[in-house]
């Protein structure tokens, strides 16, 4: 996230109005909900998990032991019940 002057963005009547209420201070202004990306879309890791989470089920199914899975994807044995009990 970069800095940016409010001068430099903002309509000459809007900043100072923003001025009456935080005249100086640093602003942090988030992004609207209509441009934020939903968790992971962007970096992938949301497919990443569901297809790991996909394969725990599959192994599971085919006879694999919570133990075992839980030492094979370095999770804990609670979240690979989670995983497996979401699932189903």
């Amino acid at each position: 996230m970069t800095y940016r002057n409010g001068k430099d963005v903002l309509p000459p009547d809007l900043l100072a109005g923003i001025q009456n209420y935080i005249n100086g201070e640093l602003l942090y202004i988030p992004r609207s909900n209509i441009k934020r990306a939903a968790w992971g879309q962007l970096s992938g890791s949301k497919d990443l998990t569901a297809n790991r989470n996909a394969k725990i089920l599959l192994m599971y199914q085919n006879g694999s032991t919570v133990d075992d899975l839980a030492d094979e994807f370095c999770l804990s044995e609670s979240s690979i019940r989670k995983i497996i009990h979401k699932k189903k």
